[in-house]
Parts: structure tokens; sequence; C-alpha cells
């Protein structure tokens, strides 16, 4: 890592050498050269530079054979790097690097010394330096001399002054006391203008070693980075300054990164030498530190040493069992070091990689609070806390949508992790009332639910008891359990923000609903069943809030189990219920135990049973109960609207509850519609439709020659106006029977009746030349009406002519002589149809069928918008 990062300072050498006037040398342009083709391109991309002004390779002949490629045909790729399986497959691991190395990564010219900056008082001057000197006073006047080989300044009309070997401040108060007693009236001020340029040498394990002519005031550091810095293998640790064949100082780089202290980086003198070593013993610290890298160590520096260079343990490092990685001879060995003793008892040694991994993510001596609450999260426990010492205010400390009337502690029980439940209700627990205000222990959960449960919630609680004991079933539970216990704060925290948005919608208000958040609780608890430990769940099913499965409470009766159900619904049967249950002794057999539910929910002992494993209970609903069944009349009766009728109550009683009808009303025409035939009319058609396409398709490739076939596209919209057609649900009745209780019609939830006004028109509708309505006469014909609209097309299937009555029934006329036998089977608001001959088109025999679907719908529809 460290050869590719020299390279990458050397290509942004490269890159800017025409802005500074710098010509990159053979063993840079080298370097460069022996990159991956890859990390070429990446970083001529990176810096916008043409990679063939470095390289020399002719890319006008790739571009050639790139566009003769493309002449005859070929698709051109740009090349892709081969990777080996391990590359491709294994996870990439941010390698860890030398410390301190990374300084030498920019510019060589990043940290030289300004030209312009201010010279100390203490800085030597010596030839070659050039000082400037101002005159004021009785005289203005300005001079630049440099200070000569004999080490002297001459300034005019003055004699020399020998300034050699003494400091930059000594200098300036000598020249100012010698122009006062030279030239009365006048005074000086001293000042570096440029400084002089001195050689010395940069040796050992320097990126480019050799000599440098720098300034006067160049340091150590400013040695290192004018020799382009320092090798992968150069000791940051000892540099060394040697003048006249004498070590003068040894600069540690790490004393000026870590602590900044630069007493060490002392300003050169011609002729210094600076060397740098090869690097010394080093160890690699990694995990939970503040600044992982690779370490060089000084002979005798500490574990405590070694741990202030990486600037110390994280909050969350596991300081007690520190993993040592030692090679040993011929193999490597592993050591466990306690880091947060005083006394660390470990050395490092070179090759040695420390890693410092996390303390475990749970939490100790904690509780949690999760659910419809304000802010869940965990909270501190102590011992003594009970729940009212959690929440403590029903308007603070719950949402609006809590559930005030049930609530888990959710308890740790051994080592395995397996857990009870323990039920209270979270209202009297708030007062603190002692049966309720459960006393709390670490890592307990407090969950509080909402009132409010979604409905396909409800649907999956009935059809999944989920009560067997499969062992690939245990696994999922399992998994969903450690997956809840390790992320269920981080998602309940992160709904914070949502739980502002409860107050206004539904959806949100069963976020927390009873399905969500027992789910891992039942999980759990199936899991953690055995031979020897029964699976802790109840159910509980009937007319309830919430029927479902729910956890067995420690303690728990039926009192317990309707409340945590969400309580009882109006239509409850109080005087019994059932609980069906398991025989301990004998699994395969079963027992009813029956109970005044009154008496239980009251805490009567005999009736409030105690619960056991596997329990269900039936809660019955009030016989003959119903909800409020509604019909609505329309049209022409003289108290139309919406009824509420009692079970049982039939069209003609609720007619005359409505005044019966109106004088102008026509009582064979009416229409009667019923929810429950509307569902099973929709379900037919999208059944017929399906049939409908297989059909044609199957026809489509058998008569696939046929000159008269239609499209795909033709036959596809056909079958969508099918499908998209929407079922009326009436129901044919003959209304003067039902009046004249000659017929019986028993009302249910949803029914509509339509009573239209008197009708005085015939509609003839289908394969005629001119659909439309006539004006009815009596002793009119069939054949007359189908005159009256232009007569047949061709198309047209006389022998298949039916009639709809106005009260929806259908009648087919007499095929021996029809047109003479039909004058008096019609009447008025009767619809004539003509279908279609379906032998038209070949392949579409079943059209016939949809056709005639098509037209008593529209005549229903066209019937009911006319009211």
């Amino acid at each position: 890592m460290k050869v590719f990062t020299q390279l990458i300072s050397a290509f942004i050498l490269l890159c800017s050498f025409s802005a500074l006037a710098f010509t990159p040398t053979a063993s840079q342009i080298e370097q460069f050269k022996k990159l991956p083709k890859a990390q070429q391109e990446a970083l001529a991309k990176q810096y916008g530079v043409d990679i063939s002004t470095i390289t020399g390779t002719n890319q006008s002949n790739n571009q050639n054979n790139t566009q003769q490629q493309s002449s005859i045909g070929e698709r051109t790729e740009p090349e892709e790097e081969e990777l080996t399986d391990e590359e491709r497959f294994k996870p990439k691991i941010d390698e860890l690097k030398p410390y301190g190395y990374e300084l030498f990564a920019g510019e060589p010219t990043t940290f030289m010394p300004s030209e312009n900056a201010a010279v100390p008082d203490t800085y030597i001057v010596g030839p070659g330096d050039q000082l400037k000197i101002n005159f004021y006073g009785k005289e203005s006047d300005s001079f630049e001399v440099i200070v000569d080989r004999e080490g002297r300044i001459s300034i005019p009309d003055l004699s020399p002054v020998e300034v050699a070997g003494l400091t930059f401040a000594e200098i300036k108060e000598l020249v100012k006391v010698k122009v006062e007693q030279e030239i009365i009236g006048v005074k000086a001020f001293v000042s570096l203008d440029q400084l002089r340029s001195m050689r010395i040498l940069v040796l050992g394990e320097a990126y480019k070693p050799g000599s440098y002519s720098v300034s006067s005031l160049t340091t150590v550091s400013h040695a290192l980075f004018v020799s382009g810095g320092v090798s992968e293998i150069a000791s940051l640790r000892n540099i060394q300054v040697k003048r006249s064949g004498k070590t003068v100082a040894n600069f540690d780089l790490y004393d000026l990164l870590i602590k900044g202290d630069s007493s060490n980086d002392i300003v050169l003198k011609p002729g210094d030498v600076v060397f740098i070593p090869s690097v010394g013993a080093q160890v690699t610290v990694e995990g939970a530190v503040k600044r992982p890298a690779i370490f060089e160590l000084k002979k005798g520096e500490s574990a405590k040493q070694l741990l202030a260079m990486a600037g110390g343990l994280k909050p969350n490092a596991y300081a007690k069992s520190a993993i040592v990685e030692r090679f040993n001879f011929d193999r490597k060995e592993v050591l466990s070091v306690d880091f947060s003793k005083p006394q660390i008892n470990y050395i490092p040694q070179d090759g040695d990689r420390i890693r410092f991994n996390s303390v475990s993510s749970q939490y100790q001596n904690s509780i949690s609070l999760i659910g419809a609450v304000a802010r869940p999260g965990n909270y501190q426990w102590y011992q003594g806390k009970r729940i009212s010492d959690v929440l403590k205010s029903v308007r603070g400390d719950l949402l609006p949508q809590a559930d005030l009337s049930y609530g888990l502690v959710i308890r740790e029980i051994n080592i395995n992790g397996d857990i009870e439940a323990h039920q209270f209700d979270v209202a009297q627990a708030i007062i603190k009332n002692p049966e309720n205000n459960l006393e709390l222990k670490a890592n307990d959960k407090i969950v509080v639910f909402s009132r409010f449960e979604e409905k396909e919630a409800e649907n999956s609680a009935l059809t999944n008891m989920a009560l067997s004991q499969e062992q690939q079933e245990q696994q999922l539970k399992a998994e969903q359990w450690h997956k809840y216990q390790q992320k269920e704060f981080e998602k309940y925290i992160d709904l914070k923000q949502k739980n502002a948005e409860l107050e206004t919608e539904f959806d949100d208000y069963a976020l927390f609903s009873r399905h969500n958040l027992l789910a891992p609780i039942l999980a759990k608890l199936k899991q953690q069943a055995s031979v020897d430990h029964a699976v802790q769940l109840v159910e509980i099913g009937g007319n309830v809030t919430s029927p479902g499965v729910y956890p067995l409470m420690v303690g728990g009766d039926v009192r317990d189990l309707v409340t945590a159900a969400g309580g009882l619904l109006e239509s409850a049967y109080l005087k019994q219920a059932e609980i069906t249950r398991i025989v301990s002794s004998d699994a395969s057999k079963i027992e009813h135990l029956r109970l005044d539910l009154e008496s239980a929910m009251i805490g009567d002992s005999k009736n409030n049973i105690t619960l056991q494993s596997k329990d269900s209970i039936n809660v019955f609903a009030i016989p003959n109960w119903q909800e409020n069944v509604k019909v609505e009349l329309k049209g022409e009766l003289r108290f139309p609207g919406t009824y509420t009728i009692r079970r049982g109550e039939t069209l003609a009683e609720l007619l005359e509850r409505a005044g019966g009808f109106s004088e102008f009303a026509e009582q064979k025409a009416a229409i009667f519609t019923r929810a429950s035939i509307k569902e099973q009319e929709q379900k037919q058609l999208a059944r017929l439709s399906t049939e409908l396409r297989r059909d044609i398709a199957s026809k489509s490739f058998q008569n696939s020659v046929s000159s008269n076939s239609l499209s795909y596209d033709e036959m596809n919209k056909l079958l969508n106006d099918l499908a998209s057609v929407e079922a009326v649900g009436r129901l044919v009745i003959d209304l003067p029977l039902i009046v004249e209780n000659r017929q019986n019609l028993v009302l249910q939830d949803g029914d509509t009746l339509y009573v239209p006004s008197k009708r005085d028109s015939v509609s003839v509708i289908g394969e005629v030349n001119y659909s439309t309505s006539h004006l009815f006469k009596a002793g009119v014909s069939l054949e007359d009406y189908l005159d009256l609209s232009g007569g047949l097309k061709d198309r047209a299937d006389e022998d298949s002519i039916y009639i709809i009555k106005a009260n929806g029934s259908v009648v087919i006329p007499d095929k021996g002589s029809w047109f003479a036998s039909s004058n008096n089977q019609l009447d008025a608001g009767d619809t004539i149809v003509v279908p279609l001959n379906a032998d038209h088109m070949d392949k579409l025999t079943l059209w016939s069928t949809a056709t005639q679907i098509l037209y008593q719908l529209g005549v229903a529809v066209a019937a009911i918008a006319t009211l």
C-alpha cells in the first residue's frame, strides 16, 4: 500500500508538471507504468490527464482499431481487469496502514518554508543573507546589502560591520547604534530581505535520497518533504541529524504528530546530514480504538504507551480481553490481555497484532418500554422499581391510542433466555394499584398495546393458532425471536417520528396492535416449549374484540384472557361460555368445561377458572342476535327510504310499514337486488371471462388459417369488456304475488327494492337495424315491433329471440307460430332481445352466451337508472 501511495504522489506530480514547470524523472514514469492498467486509467480519469502523454502509447492506433472493429459489426466494450475467485467472493476489509506515512502522500512542496515568513530573532545570519536597511529622520534612504564571504556588510558612507555568527536581533541593535553614532539625526530600521541557500544531504530510507539546496530556515521535517518523503520501510521514530560526523539531534516524528512537540525539529545548518534509518519493531492495533494503525515501537515502550499512540480506547471497547496475535517460532499464538488493569501484564513485541472487540450490545440492569408509549426505549432499573415508576401519567407517557386495560411484562426466567408473561392493567398500574403495579426485575420488557387492530391481523389470529410443535417451525420462530431481541428497540425508536401522525391516521393507530407486538413473543414461547415444559399459549374465539392466540400469563384465568382479547362484544352471551382443554394425562383426549361468563368476569372463583397450556375459550353469541339489518326502498312508495328490520321480517311486512305504493307505481316492473347475489354474480362473471379466454385461445389455434378470424387485440378487448362488467345482483320477483301474501320473501341485510313508475314503452335491442323503444299498444305483435326497429340484420339469430319482462323474467316465444301467439306475451316495460348469430364468427361460438349476458345486465342497469 505504501508503494501505491507513493506512486499516486508521483502521478500527481506528473499531472501537474506542465503548470509547475516540473519535468518527471524517468524513474517516476517507470514506477507509474508498473501500476495495473485499471489503476492507471482510474488515476488518469480522476486528474483529467491523457495517459498516452505519460506511458507513450499510441492511442490513435487503438482508435483506428476500434473504428475498424465497429465497421465490421463487432461490438467493442471496455476491458475489465480480471479478478481472482478470492477477490470476487471474499469480503473486502480496510487494510491498516503504518501510522504517519500518509503525511507524505501529498505533494512534496506542501510543507516547504515560505520565503515571506517572519524570521525569528534567534536566526544566525551568515554569508549570502541579504539585509534591507531603511534610514529615516534627517535623511531618508534605503539600502540592500549582502553579507559577504568575510561575514561583513557594507553600508554606504559607513564603515563595514562584522555580522557573521550574530543573531538577527543582535545585528538589528548593532546597525541601529552604529547609524545613530555616525550619522546624527538619522535612525535605521533593519530587516532580512532574502535568505541564503545551503546544501544538505538526505540519506537512508528517503524516497529520493541525495543532496538538496534548501533555505537557511529549513528544519528536519522540511528536509523530509524536499526529498519526496520516506520509503515504505523508513523509521519515523529515530530520524538523525548528523553534523561534522556527530549526531546532534534525534527527531521522533511521532512526537510531532501525536503530541505536537517540535522541540527536536531543529533548523539545519549547511552540510548537515539527515539520516533516515529503516523501521524498527512494528505492532498493529485494530478494532475499537480511536486511531487504528500499524505503529512503530522504540525499545522499552510499554503497552500503555502503545495504547496512547492509538488514541486510547473507544467507549464500546471490551478492554478486559484484548486479543493479541503473536508469531512464535513456527506458528502463531493468541494471547488474552486485560487492558483495564492499572498494571498491564503485556510487553509488545515486533509483529504483534492487537484487536479490541466491542462490548456486548445487550443491556444490563435496564428495563425496556415498547409499544404505544410516548418515549419507547431503555430505562434504568433498580431494586424495588415498579411499573408506576416508568409510566407515571396516562397523557404524558402514553399515546392516545394506548389500551389502558391490557399490558404485559415479559421476563426472562433462566440463562437460556426463556420468557414468561405477566399481565397487568395499565391504568390501574399508573394509579399504583398494588395488584397491577408489578415490581420489575432486571431486563424486563414492558409492552403497551394499541386499542386498534388491523383487520388482516384479526383474520390471521384465528387461522394461525400455531399450536403445533414441528421442529422447522420452532427453528423459524427462534430466529424471529433472536431478531426481535437484537433490533426491537431500534425499530421502535425509529418509529417515534411516526407516532406524531398516529392521532389522525387509523393505519398508524394499528401500528402497535396485538398482532404486531405479540408476534415475536408468541414465536419465542413456541420455540422454548419442550416435553417437560408445555407451550405457554392459550386461545380465545367468538364474541370478543380481538380473538386469537395469546401468551398464557403467570396465574392467568378466564377474566385475564378476555381482557387481553379487548373485552366482550355487545353480542357476547354472558350466561355461558366454554373452555376446550387437552387432558394432561392423555394428550389425545379433550374435555369441555362450561362456565358462567358473567360470574367469571366479576372474579367468582368457581367460574373464573385458572387457564392451562393450549386452553381454548369460546365466547358464544346471544341466541338470535343480530346487528342492525337495513333494507332500502326506492321509487314509487308512499314512504321510501332506509329501514331497519328485525330478523326474519318479510318484504310484505316491510311494504306495509312503508305505507304501500303510490298511485303511479308499476308493481310488475319492480327490481329487487341483493348484496349476496351480486357478489356471487361477480364471481361467475370473472369465471366466465376466464373460460371464454381459454376457449377462444384454443379455437384460435385450430382455425388459425380462417380468413374471418379476429386479431388478438380485438379478442382481448372484447374479453376485457366482459370482465369489466359490474354485476347487478338482481333477484327476479313477482311483486303483486308478494303483496297478496301468495309468495314469501324474507329480507336480508343490504336488500334494495326499486319500484318504478308506470311504463308505456317496449324496447328492442340487439341485432336490429335501429335499436330503440316504442310506445306500447295493446295487440301489437312482436313482428310489428321488430319492423318498427327496421327489421333484423343479416347476422341476427331469429330462432333465439327472447323477451325480458319488466320484472326481469325471460320469456321465449312459441317457436311454432311465435309471431301469431306472441301478442299476449308483450306488456309495457318489456324488452325484446335479438341476439347475434354466432355462425358469422367461426371460432367465437361462445360469444352468443356472452352477448346475452351483456344484454341482460344492460337492461337491468338501464331499468335501475331510470328511477
